[in-house]
């Protein structure tokens, strides 16, 4: 069993994964964006907690510098895509008319 590297099996999964979500991304309607966007956060947030945990629970500093650096980046990538999604909430928005001019002479 041990004729395919475990490294390449991993690697193959990996180009795998970026080859479907690059098409599953594309492919995504508009109106659909914003409720993703939602549950990435979500799945972000969780990968937060379970960097957490690995960090925790290693003994070699490498290991809790990996963790410590995961926690870090799905933060950026939570409070980013937070800041995402309400610019595209409010480009939803309706827009105030402004006042006619014609008013201003009497």
């Amino acid at each position: 069993m041990d004729a395919v590297s475990p490294t390449l099996i991993n690697l193959i999964i990996f180009v795998l994964a970026i080859y479907v979500g690059y098409h599953v991304v594309w492919n995504v309607t508009p109106a659909l964006h914003t409720p993703l966007m939602a549950v990435t956060n979500a799945i972000s947030a969780i990968v937060i907690v379970g960097a957490m945990l690995a960090a925790a629970l290693t003994e070699t500093n490498l290991g809790k510098f990996m963790g410590t650096l995961a926690v870090a980046l799905a933060a950026v990538n939570v409070f980013g895509g937070f800041l995402v999604t309400r610019r595209m909430l409010e480009m939803f928005k309706k827009k105030d008319k402004k006042p006619a001019a014609a008013k201003e002479g009497h």
